[in-house]
């Protein structure tokens, strides 16, 4: 018996849709920029650790935070372009006050690197990811710009490129029409291990004194993990069990 003959070709399902388009969102990419290390691919990634950030609020002035944004920008390019208002904001201040006494504290706000991170549930393409040692990114040649992942994030920090890209730098891709975060300087970290350290801390850090501290929570002897033993530290939204790299001292 033969078989009725289709009147309508047949519609792609959404998982070959989703392909396409990222492949349409390759071309977006600058020639010449290069990925992330994937945590499949990155050369010597260290799959035991689990880099984070403890940041001590009462160590940082108003000065010191606007000095981490500054210093994001330079180290990532993600300024002004064009005389165009970026709204890029891979780390951005946020001031706490105290109703009661008046007192403010200033702390840098970033992607806070989620050990179970929002952004990657709801990724339709796979390109938010998180690496085998914990830093969450994205991966500019598969992300299609549906901005899900901004919507998830409880913390706001990511952000959507709308303006036409120059001079962009090797470490940091960027694509217009994609979505962009903090990286926690991951081509410093590729570099330099635990040695490293983020452009945000560099910025602040005077000497002993480590207001912005980077490490790896994994190792009990690191000295995040060590600080945190005896000073302890804040989560932000820990009600949401996403158990972010970043914490806080002082809040």
């Amino acid at each position: 018996m033969k078989s009725e003959p289709q009147l309508h070709p047949p519609q792609p399902s959404r998982r070959d849709f989703l392909k396409g388009a990222a492949a349409v969102a390759t071309t977006l990419v600058a020639p010449g920029i290069l990925l992330y290390k994937t945590g499949q691919a990155a050369t010597g990634l260290n799959r035991q650790a689990r880099w984070g950030l403890l940041i001590d609020t009462n160590a940082l002035s108003e000065a010191d935070v606007d000095a981490c944004v500054t210093a994001c920008q330079r180290e990532h390019g993600w300024r002004v372009q064009d005389g165009s208002e970026t709204d890029a904001q891979w780390v951005r201040k946020v001031t706490l006050e105290d109703r009661a006494s008046g007192h403010r504290s200033f702390l840098p706000m970033m992607c806070q690197h989620c050990e179970s991170p929002p952004c990657v549930d709801v990724c339709p393409t796979g390109a938010s990811f998180k690496r085998a040692d914990g830093i969450v990114l994205v991966n500019k040649h598969t992300c299609i710009g549906c901005r899900y992942c901004m919507m998830a994030c409880p913390y706001k920090a990511r952000s959507f490129i709308h303006e036409n890209l120059k001079d962009q730098l090797a470490v940091a891709p960027r694509g217009k029409g994609t979505v962009e975060s903090c990286t926690l300087c991951v081509h410093r970290i590729d570099r330099d291990g635990a040695n490293a350290v983020p452009a945000c801390a560099e910025a602040v850090n005077r000497g002993d004194s480590k207001a912005i501290l980077f490490g790896d929570l994994n190792d009990p002897q690191s000295e995040i993990s060590r600080r945190l033993r005896q000073l302890g530290g804040t989560r932000i939204r820990a009600d949401l069990g996403l158990n972010p790299g970043v914490r806080y001292q002082g809040l």
